[in-house]
């Protein structure tokens, strides 16, 4: 019966080791996950704001880049 109790803490502190591994690795790739996700956004802004003035200073350029990207508009 000790046998069996140590048994279960062994595997109880084994199981626990396991978890703070596998729980680090996906902290590590959540948290590159959010950084890749700040760089995408800030881009997107940029890009936007790039549009926008190309938009309002020569409208016949972007209409080319909107047909470009996502086709004739109907």
């Amino acid at each position: 019966m000790l046998r069996t109790i140590f048994m279960i803490g062994v595997f109880a502190i084994l199981g626990l080791f396991a978890l703070k591994i596998v729980f680090g690795l996906f902290g590590v790739l959540f948290a590159l996950f959010w950084v890749f996700l700040g760089w995408a956004i800030k881009i997107a802004i940029i890009g936007a704001i790039i549009y926008f003035i190309v938009r309002l200073v020569s409208p016949d350029t972007a209409r080319s880049w909107t047909s470009k990207w996502s086709g004739p508009s109907a």
